[in-house]
Order: structure tokens, then C-alpha cells, then sequence
């Protein structure tokens, strides 16, 4: 009879990446109350100072509405990811699981598809508390259900990155945080690009949040952006695979 392990190796990439999926998931099953709690308290406060800003303009509260849901998957996925790449390092978790037969790539996207999955009910709960906060009509496209999901991915991968590369739990979680502020701030997420100065609308270009939010405004709300969709799928692609290529290259993995 063969050894487990030697099974083990035998395992295709898709079987590695269901297992540490729900590995992962188990690990972190205690978590979904606060990633549900702060998924949507913290986006729903933002957006209520927003909507009052923005008074009842339409246009400006649709950027309100899918910043909102920006914002909760960048709670939900990026801040959590990073710091459970950086706790799995602290607590010698990557250092057992890098004994294991499996891919290192294998875990890194296994770790932002069950992030991805927890966040799922937050960012639904804030999207319908959002429409009914401010009263606006959905004009939902089923592209929404492959550009939710992309969207979480990639920041997921940028979580990945800033987990692998901080030397600890508390610098992970400072990093991140700063990070979710720039990507909100510096882009047209909750405000219009043309209330941004060109500057900004330049270097916006190089976050994945400002696809994201163009992205939602198409599927969810039904209107034009600067950015075509089809831009903006691209974007996420390419930026998932370049983050989650760079996190598994920092990846400390039997001593490679």
C-alpha cells in the first residue's frame, strides 16, 4: 500500500487548491463574525457621511453606492489576508504546510478564495443597505457574478503580498490599512474623476480600485464610464496574476 504522502503528491493542482480551500476555511471559521461586522459597519458609516455630501445627486450617489461595496470587499479581503499570511508565518503555519506536497501558488490562492468566500454575505448586505439608503435603482447585468468575484481575488493577491513581505502581525495590519485609505482616496471610487485632479486621475490608474469601482458602476448600476468594462476585466486579470505571481515569489517555501 503506497504512503499517504506519496498519495498526496500524486494530487492534481485542482485537488490541492479544493483541500487547502477548505482547509483554510476551517481555520478561519471563527472569523466570519467580525469580517461580517466590520464588512459592513465600516463601509455603511463611510457611506453615510458620503450620501450627505453628495445630497441627492444621482450620478454622485451611484459612486457612493459601488465605493461602498469597494470598500467593504477591501475590509473583507485585502486587510484579512494580509494578516493571515503574516499570523500563519508567526505561528510556524506556512513552516508545516510547506512540508506538505503542495504548491505554494496552490495556497496562496486557496487563502484568497476562502477570504473571498467569507466576504461574499458582507458585501451583498452592504450593497442592498446601500440601495435602500439611498434610494437608487439597480440595473444589475450577470456580469456582476464574474466581476464580483475578480474583484475580490485581486485584492486578495495584494493582501498576499503585504502579508509575505511584512516582518509582523502588527506591521501587516498598519500597512494594509494604510493601503485600503490610499486606494479609496486617491482614485475615483466615492467621487467623480472629474473632481479629482489629473494628477490623481493619472496615477489612479495603477490601482485596482479604480477598476473595481468602474467595473460595478457598469454591472450594477447600468452606466458609461471612462473605462470600458472590457478594460476593466483586463485590469483585474492582469493585476490578480502579477500580485499573486509577486506574493508567491516573496513567499518564504522551503527555503526558496
Amino acid at each position: 500500500m503506497s504512503h499517504p504522502i506519496q498519495l498526496m503528491r500524486t494530487q492534481p493542482f485542482p485537488i490541492q487548491l479544493l483541500d487547502l480551500t477548505l482547509l483554510q476555511l476551517t481555520n478561519v471559521r471563527w472569523a466570519w463574525r467580525g469580517t461580517l461586522l466590520l464588512g459592513v459597519l465600516a463601509p455603511l458609516i463611510f457611506m453615510g457621511l458620503a450620501a450627505g455630501l453628495a445630497q441627492s445627486n444621482t450620478a454622485t450617489l451611484g459612486y457612493v453606492l459601488t465605493g461602498n461595496v469597494v470598500l467593504s470587499l477591501l475590509f473583507s479581503t485585502l486587510g484579512n489576508v494580509s494578516n493571515n499570511f503574516s499570523y500563519m508565518r508567526e505561528s510556524g503555519t506556512l513552516d508545516y504546510l510547506a512540508t506538505l506536497p503542495v504548491q505554494r501558488v496552490a495556497l496562496i490562492i486557496a487563502t484568497a478564495i476562502a477570504f473571498l468566500l467569507l466576504s461574499l454575505p458582507s458585501t451583498l448586505i452592504s450593497l442592498v443597505a446601500g440601495k435602500l439608503l439611498l434610494g437608487l435603482d439597480l440595473v444589475v447585468s450577470p456580469l456582476v457574478l464574474m466581476v464580483l468575484p475578480l474583484i475580490g481575488l485581486t485584492l486578495a493577491g495584494l493582501g498576499a503580498l503585504i502579508g509575505v513581505i511584512s516582518r509582523s502581525s502588527q506591521e501587516a495590519g498598519s500597512v494594509s490599512l494604510v493601503m485600503q485609505m490610499v486606494l479609496v482616496v486617491f482614485g475615483p471610487v466615492f467621487v467623480p474623476d472629474q473632481s479629482l485632479s489629473p494628477l490623481i486621475r493619472t496615477v489612479s490608474l495603477l490601482s485596482p480600485a479604480t477598476y473595481a469601482a468602474s467595473a460595478l458602476r457598469q454591472t450594477l448600476l447600468g452606466v458609461p464610464d471612462r473605462i470600458p468594462l472590457w478594460v476593466d476585466v483586463l485590469a483585474l486579470i492582469a493585476l490578480t496574476l502579477a500580485l499573486l505571481w509577486l506574493a508567491g515569489q516573496r513567499l518564504d517555501w522551503r527555503g526558496k
